[in-house]
């Protein structure tokens, strides 16, 4: 399997799995020892991927919540 079609696979996923995908590739870079990232921001990042993960139905689409910016401040 090629990268364009893990793309377009990972692209069919529900947000939440998305989500998750990127969560883990992400981690999977261990990024920690490139990035100096102050305790509060590391409480804070786990503190979001916990309630993601304890809810992924607080996730919204970034194009739906661009839109009710705008309807909201424009």
């Amino acid at each position: 399997m090629n990268i364009e079609t893990i793309t377009e696979q990972a692209l069919k996923l529900e947000p939440a799995l998305r989500a998750y995908v990127a969560e883990v590739l992400l981690e999977s870079l261990d990024y920690e020892e490139d990035f100096v990232v102050s305790d509060a921001w590391r409480q804070e990042i786990k503190q979001r991927c916990h309630d993601i993960d304890a809810d992924p139905s607080l996730l919204i689409e970034g194009e739906r919540f661009m839109a009710e910016l705008r309807q909201r401040y424009l």
